[in-house]
């Protein structure tokens, strides 16, 4: 089972903001378990901090901002792109402005010093929301459209399409986060020269030039607005003839802009909160799509808060119904695990199928047959109970008495042809014969019933 991963140690870049051309500090620090990332505005009163969440970005004009009350910081995407791709999963981040220096417009320079100082094992679970279905989220106005498909890993297909002559249509793909340092971080962020203007009206860019940014020149102006945006931005003199890309940099790839959008697309993600397995294929992506994306995920993981384990009910079982009377005493009508079809030094997976033959039926009830809740508890009790079980040296000499049940939640009925899958989880050890586990029962992805069950480990006589 994967780790969560913080810093070994903190490290700061400084340079220019984007927007508000201030010279600015940024500094990554490691950050305990389940923190997950929290920007911390230190030039301000009481250091406020805004947790990196979806909910918490306010506008998505030019970059992906973030909000708290008066706290606001800006141009968050490429940190959090090297954070998220690099499995950085805590980190506390403070900023002395209102937003993140530019550097160099890519997530380069972040990943160099988060490869200079390592990363720090921890000893929560990584936890990864994993897809099981097909989920979309499209804009009819832009044609904008992300579709999420289940997959192994974490990847990304985007396609960007332009009305242009130098930049039209482009697609990059990233299958494996491992490449995401040589393949993608350096891609830089882009500017078509017609939007400059209009920015620097808003107030924006003021700390842009061709350092930071590809200039894409495609429509053609006379030569002096055009010796105008060059005085601006920094650029030597071009003949306004000739269309193409303004920067001191030569492209790192002929297809750096749809490289760059991928790039922007797992920033966005990184405000969903958990990692993902799933692959993300996204058309016309922008900053307020990715947005209202990583939105709508956090919905539905709320609504599946614990997630079902994923098992194949073809492969040969851990432990089957024989195995499992070698360990528990229980027999007819109260064993209630069928199978064990996972079980690591963290966890076990069983599966009971409920059938119209189930005893307790007769009188739970008559005329609507519902299984009763104790008796799924019961079931989780007997999955924990063959996971320590199978701990102990002779384990068919001791028995698992319950001691104690707490935080008993039950959310929906089950009835005859449900498979029932138990997960249950250690979250103490066991010490001085005595041991507290977390159980959660699922029908189908739905989480039905969960408990905290307190245990006694006895020998018997």
């Amino acid at each position: 089972m994967l780790k969560q991963n913080t810093l070994k140690d903190s490290f700061s870049l400084s340079g220019k903001g984007l927007h508000t051309g201030l010279h600015l500090t940024v500094t990554f620090n490691p950050a305990p378990e389940n923190h997950g990332y929290k920007i911390q505005r230190t030039d301000l009163p009481g250091q406020p901090l805004i947790e990196a969440v979806a909910e918490n970005v306010t506008d998505t004009q030019r970059g992906t901002v973030l909000s708290k009350g008066d706290a606001r910081c800006s141009t968050v995407e490429h940190a959090m792109a090297a954070l998220y791709a690099l499995g950085v999963d805590n980190v506390l981040i403070q900023v002395d402005g209102p937003e993140f220096p530019i550097l160099d417009g890519s997530a380069e320079p972040y990943v160099k010093e988060i490869h200079r100082v390592g990363l720090l094992e921890q000893q929560a679970p990584k936890d990864y929301y994993v897809i099981t279905h097909k989920m979309e989220f499209c804009d009819e106005k832009t044609g904008a459209c992300i579709t999420l498909l289940p997959d192994d890993d974490f990847s990304i297909t985007s396609m960007i399409s332009f009305d242009g002559k130098v930049l039209n249509s482009q697609f990059a793909t990233l299958d494996n986060m491992d490449k995401f340092a040589t393949e993608i971080a350096a891609a830089r962020t882009f500017v078509f020269v017609r939007e400059i203007e209009p920015l620097l009206m808003a107030g924006l860019i003021k700390g842009g030039d061709l350092d930071n940014a590809i200039v894409i020149y495609e429509n053609q102006t006379s030569q002096e607005n055009l010796d105008k945006l060059c005085e601006l931005t920094g650029a030597e003199w071009h003949d306004a003839n000739e269309l193409g890309y303004l920067q001191h940099k030569p492209l790192v790839w002929e297809n750096e802009p749809a490289r760059h959008k991928l790039l922007d697309i797992i920033g966005d993600m990184a405000l969903i909160g958990r990692p993902i397995k799933g692959r993300i294929i996204a058309t016309r992506p922008g900053h307020t799509i990715n947005n209202k994306f990583a939105r709508m995920m956090r919905k539905e993981i709320r609504k599946h808060e614990v997630q079902a384990p994923h098992i194949n009910l073809n492969k040969a079982p851990i432990l089957d119904v024989n195995q499992i009377r070698r360990l528990l005493p229980h027999r007819y009508p109260m064993q209630l695990v069928d199978r064990v079809v996972a079980l690591t030094p963290s966890s076990i997976v069983a599966v009971k199928n409920i059938t119209s033959n189930e005893p307790f039926f007769q009188g739970h009830f008559p005329e609507e047959p519902i299984m009763p809740g104790v008796l799924i508890i019961e079931a989780m009790a007997q999955t924990g109970g063959l996971w320590v079980l199978r701990q102990m040296e002779e384990p068919e000499r001791w028995s698992t008495y319950i001691l104690k049940i707490d935080n008993v939640r039950f959310r929906q009925k089950v009835v005859p042809g449900d498979t029932l899958v138990f997960k249950v989880e250690p979250i103490t050890p066991l010490t001085h014969n005595l041991i507290t586990m977390q159980g959660f029962s699922f029908v189908g992805e739905n989480c039905i019933a969960e408990a905290i069950v307190t245990a006694q480990i006895i020998k018997n006589k």
